[in-house]
Formats: structure tokens, sequence, C-alpha cells
């Protein structure tokens, strides 16, 4: 019996471990794009232009980057 909630403790703490370690790489991800969102609507408020270019490629770079950085992240934590 005591072998039963020993394992049931060890299996809620590894799903919490496993909650925080996923939210903690999404709060990454969404403050990566944020921010090179916000750089690109900076620069297109400092240097205008006519199709807010800065923005634009800011945002998709960012996008991008966030991705990379979340897929090496999860291969980086199913190997532990």
């Amino acid at each position: 019996m005591k072998h039963q909630s020993q394992n049931q403790d060890q299996n809620k703490g590894n799903q919490l471990n496993n909650y925080a370690k996923y939210s903690s790489i999404a709060i990454q991800m969404f403050a990566i794009i944020g921010i090179g969102t916000y750089a690109g609507v900076k620069l297109d408020e400092k240097f205008p232009n006519k199709h807010n270019l800065y923005t634009v490629v800011l945002s998709l770079t960012s996008v991008i980057l966030a991705v990379v950085f979340v897929i090496r992240r999860i291969i980086a934590n199913s190997k532990e």
C-alpha cells in the first residue's frame, strides 16, 4: 500500500514538473515574438515607410526564432 502511494506522489510530481517546463517554454516563446514585434513597431515609428517593413520582417523573424527555440528545448527535454 505504501509503495503505491509513493508512485502516485512521484507521478504527480513529474506531471507538475513537466507542466512547469512546457509552460515556461510557451511563455518564453510569446516573449520572443512580443519583443520582436514591439521592436519592429518602434522602428517603423522612428523610420516610417510605406508597408511597415520593419514590423513585418521582425515579426516573422521572431516567430521563426521562437519556433526554433521551442523545438530545441523540447528535444533537449526529451533527452533528459
